[in-house]
């Protein structure tokens, strides 16, 4: 029972090259053909027996399916990519905005507060502490007000 075993030597360079060529061709085939899967069902405008019917293709003959579906309707794969990049950005940055705007929103307790502070400093009247303690009150903050609300007018 003598049985033949290869050594790393016995294993020509350009063997080795030829298959990690192989290997990679395989990946990146599979690759592609993820991406032409998850293509077709990212396509708005594509109805449900298109899509249907583009998933038989390319899951019966799969390398005819998927250079059929690169001819065809490659083009707008790049923009269907960018339009699903751009709407998880909107989404991300919206979150952020919602979350970043809720912790430092100011609630009418600190606002008010803010007003005892300035008043016992003296930067504002008792008559100013009312009005904006009454905006505060009614829900307004008295920062969008002294915008909205006109001076005392002269008599």
């Amino acid at each position: 029972m003598s049985a033949q075993t290869n050594l790393a030597y016995d294993y020509p360079v350009l063997g080795f090259f030829w298959s990690m060529l192989v290997l990679f061709l395989w990946i990146m085939w599979f690759i592609l053909l993820f991406r032409v899967i998850v293509d077709i069902f990212r396509d708005d405008d594509l109805g449900g027996w298109g899509k249907a019917g583009w998933t038989i293709f390319v899951c019966i003959l799969p390398f005819l399916g998927v250079f059929v579906y690169l001819i065809a309707r490659g083009k707008g794969m790049g923009k269907r990519e960018m339009e699903h990049a751009r709407a998880q950005q909107q989404a991300v940055d919206s979150y952020i905005r919602q979350t970043a705007l809720g912790g430092a929103g100011t609630s009418s307790v600190d606002e008010l507060a803010k007003l005892s502070e300035m008043r016992s400093r003296g930067d504002i009247t008792n008559e100013e502490f009312t009005r904006a303690k009454e905006l505060v009150l009614a829900g307004r903050s008295p920062s969008e007000a002294a915008g909205a609300t006109p001076s005392a007018s002269p008599s």
